[in-house]
């Protein structure tokens, strides 16, 4: 047994064996700065290198028997990794079957020592805290009053669906009703001196919470954590945030990991959109974060969108997940133009039908109208001129489009000109555009409305707001301004194109960017849905998103799909994978789970899904990462006359996006 100070420390590595707490020993020297959370440098026994971690724990002995190596330096002054975030990191980390250090990462910013150094000399005192609802208090409008407050103090899980309208703020500044009900949410928190962190998608989103906060709650009670900061600034809001006090936190999934004393609200907004899961491994979900740490700080959790996704509707029928219903069930006015108008008339299967049309013109007189498009640039898909296939990249096989008019098409994929193209269908060379972009749609209203002024937000140039002039706004999907007092009229094209997207979510991801849309509509204000019918349309128009998430959940529970189960992808060479399938099977997990596939994807590699009942999941993920470790420890038998052989590789991915 080696005596203390012992510090345990987690190496940052994404090797998944060194994923555990390693003990090393505190020098004296160090023994005031070797604080829980503190930065670390520590020597590592293969070849003589040094890595950085974190200290975990700091206890008096070890259970080592031999040696202990020595903490190298503790790099600055502050403990940034709090107990609490360490153990969210530790979960999510088993959950997804991936490593602490790569959650850490995610949840603490790049440090700066100059502003680590400012902070540390003094920072000001926040403003005061906001009346509670009871003394004329910000309260939680839009619900059965005191309903949403009751829930907050007794720190339950809920879901709302948002109130569809755009709202006008106290100083003038419009925003969606919304980001009101999460300002009114998180000033309730605030009052009761409680932390609250907001996550929303986007910065545009983000920027539309921060005015209606603006408005409730002093400003210096509220911190951005957001990748629009520069690295210092953002490093300032995290160390911020590591204060006593109550703070709104406002920003993107990251925040989800803030350092927050007395959590007493985790919200996220509209948790269908897929900039809510993090792209980089293990890929988890800022939901599945949130669930995990409001279990353990016993916090309020609230999900607000205009839809409910069949993971949130799956918490509700389980119990887990409380649905607090609106006020009044107000709703927007959706035509639903695919079943309008004379079948055999061309004019209705234009791509905006003559009532649709007819809507927007009267409605430009009154003032803007939005226009939703399914893609950006000018023409999405370049065809044959001769047979009408649709063209491919030489290079990568990705498809051709043309970004501007004028301009020579180019690969989506890869960005590669398209010089030298020849049909492999016709052998033709001639290449022409089809279908219409954000910028060609704008083109052609620009010649349709001459007198009319026409605005563009898509990726390419975003607008946050317009005023209530009369003007058509042409928006990709999640890139519709804010119009002052509502859109007068709402026209949503594409629809057919939107489902034809081959994947799960497909319906969801649609009826999600059309409700959207349709909440910014002025009240009574036309909604014309184009093309589309069916089940998912009579959802959309009458707006009972309820019953069809409700039915879309049942769908995946018979066919065994996600979220009904959980499932997990495996990427790896066809004798890889051969041999992780089959150990699996033999495993503890082998009476639980069921295999589909395995099939190829690209590079010689093999893909396989693995299904579980959503009970044996840790059980699985356990299974998993047992098969990462054993990959990346074993010794391969050296071949003469051959350099090394490198790990075995295996990629691991649960609840997968990108499987259809």
């Amino acid at each position: 047994m080696s005596e203390g100070p012992v510090a345990r420390v987690l190496v940052d590595s994404p090797l998944p064996q060194l994923d555990q707490l390693f003990d090393y020993r505190v020098p004296a020297a160090m023994a005031a700065e070797a604080v829980v959370g503190a930065r670390v440098r520590v020597p590592l026994r293969t070849g003589g290198r040094i890595a950085q971690g974190w200290i975990v724990e700091l206890v008096e002995t070890s259970e080592y028997e031999g040696r202990l190596s020595e903490v190298e330096q503790v790099v600055g002054a502050v403990g940034l990794l709090r107990p609490a975030v360490y153990e969210l990191a530790r979960r999510a980390a088993d959950r997804a079957a991936g490593t602490a250090s790569d959650v850490v990462r995610l949840a603490i910013p790049s440090r700066y020592v100059r502003a680590e150094k400012a902070w540390l000399a003094g920072h000001p005192e926040p403003g005061p805290l906001p009346a509670p609802a009871a003394d004329g208090g910000p309260a939680v409008t839009g619900y059965a009053p005191g309903a949403v407050e009751a829930a907050l103090a007794a720190g339950e899980r809920m879901t709302l669906a948002a109130i569809p309208a755009p709202v006008a703020l106290p100083d003038g500044r419009w925003v969606g009703a919304w980001a009101l009900t999460l300002a009114q949410a998180a000033a309730a928190t605030l009052a009761n001196d409680r932390t609250a962190l907001i996550i929303v998608p986007d910065a545009r989103d983000q920027a539309q919470v921060e005015a209606a906060l603006e408005t409730l709650v002093d400003p210096s009670r509220v911190l951005r954590t957001d990748a629009r900061q520069s690295g210092a600034d953002r490093y300032r809001s995290f160390l911020a945030a590591t204060e006593p006090h109550a703070r709104i936190l406002v920003g993107n999934r990251s925040t989800v990991y803030a350092p927050a004393e007395r959590l007493g609200l985790i919200a996220i907004w509209d948790d269908g959109d897929a900039l809510h899961r993090e792209p980089l491994a293990p890929g988890i979900h800022a939901r599945d974060a949130a669930l995990l740490r409001q279990e353990l700080t016993g916090s309020a959790l609230l999900f607000l969108g205009h839809t409910r996704t069949v993971e949130v509707q799956r918490l509700v029928e389980v119990g887990w997940v409380r649905a607090i219903p609106r006020e009044r069930a107000t709703k927007p006015h959706v035509i639903l133009t695919a079943h309008q108008g004379d079948a055999d008339d061309p004019r209705e299967h234009a791509r905006i039908p003559s009532g649709a049309w007819k809507a927007a013109s009267d409605a430009l007189r009154e003032g803007p109208v939005l226009v939703q498009v399914a893609q950006p640039g000018y023409a999405p898909l370049v065809v044959c001129g001769d047979c009408r296939e649709a063209a491919h990249c030489l290079r990568c096989g990705g498809t051709l489009a043309l970004p501007t008019a004028g301009r020579a098409p180019q690969c989506r994929l890869c960005g590669a000109g398209a010089g030298g193209w020849k049909c492999q269908n016709c052998g033709g060379a001639k290449l022409v555009p089809a279908g219409a972009g954000s910028a060609r749609t704008a083109e052609e209203l620009g010649r349709a409305f001459p007198n009319v002024r026409i605005v563009r937000s898509d990726g390419e140039r975003t607008i946050e707001h317009v005023d209530a002039s009369p003007r058509l706004v042409v928006a990709t999907r999640g890139a519709e301004p804010v119009a002052a007092g509502g859109y007068r009229a709402v026209l949503l094209l594409d629809g057919e194109r939107m489902l034809l997207r081959e994947s799960l979510r497909v319906a969801e991801d649609c009826l999600r960017w059309w409700s959207n849309a349709a909440a910014l509509a002025a009240p009574g204000a036309p909604v014309a849905l184009v093309g589309v019918g069916g089940a998912l349309g009579t959802t959309l128009a009458t707006w009972r998103h309820d019953r069809w998430v409700a039915a879309e959940l049942a769908a995946r529970r018979e066919l065994r799909f996600p979220p009904a189960v959980r499932a997990v992808s495996l990427e790896a060479l066809p004798e890889t994978l051969t041999e992780v399938l089959e150990r699996l099977q033999a495993g503890d997990a082998g009476a639980v789970i069921d295999v589909l596939g395995p099939s190829p994807v690209d590079e010689g590699r093999l893909r396989a899904i693995v299904r579980v009942d959503y009970g044996h999941g840790a059980l699985l993920a356990r299974a998993v990462r047992a098969e990462l470790v054993r990959l990346a420890t074993e010794r391969r038998k050296p071949v003469a006359g051959r350099p090394p052989q490198r790990a075995r590789k295996l990629r691991v991915r649960f609840d997968d996006p990108e499987v259809p």
